[in-house]
């Protein structure tokens, strides 16, 4: 059987992926993300296929497997923040509101292409300035799509419909699926 690669660095993806028992590397992608005028949707799927494509292309013997999360919230597609700021600034526009979190996933091997789109929508809590200022003095938000974590402790979510695990920037019920029809669980 061909090893697994997940081809992210992240933290969250890692522990997830652990859970399911399955033995894998990490393998960080250098792929470039860069924005464009897709949509949420398309830029999450176009990320997570360039990622899983740059690490199947140094490894063309394993399975690769990328994702990427971005979060859209009335039109705008929020990634990563670059800066506390921009962290604060997302956190005011998502405030009160519904957004949408969208997680591409991509696997990917000799004979092997499945790819496809999650998308969970989550409503906020109306967030009073100095929720924000101690979120963001926390550092949390700076590594995260859309400037926050649903599993950070904060109470920032009032509600969401659909998959947790996709906020958190893996949906599982989709990972799983993948590496069965891959028949690497």
């Amino acid at each position: 059987m061909a090893e697994l690669i997940l081809a992210s660095n992240s933290p969250r993806r890692r522990e997830l992926l652990g859970g399911l028992g399955i033995p894998f590397r990490v393998e960080p992608s250098r792929f470039e993300e860069r924005g464009d005028e897709r949509s949420a949707r398309d830029t999450a799927l176009a990320f997570a296929e360039g990622k899983a494509r740059e690490v199947f292309s140094r490894f063309p013997r394993s399975v690769v497997l990328g994702a990427d999360t971005v979060v859209s919230c009335g039109g705008k597609i929020l990634g990563k923040p670059h800066s506390a700021k921009e962290a604060e600034e997302m956190l005011r526009l998502l405030s009160g509101r519904v957004h949408s979190v969208f997680s591409g996933v991509c696997l990917m091997g000799e004979g092997l292409f499945l790819k496809d789109v999650f998308e969970t929508r989550v409503k906020f809590y109306p967030l009073s300035g100095e929720l924000i200022a101690e979120y963001v003095a926390s550092g949390l938000p700076l590594d995260k799509a859309g400037a926050y974590g649903i599993q950070d402790g904060y109470p920032l979510v009032e509600s969401y419909e659909g998959s947790y695990t996709n906020v958190v920037g893996f949906p599982m019920e989709l990972v799983t699926a993948f590496l069965k029809e891959g028949k690497l669980c």
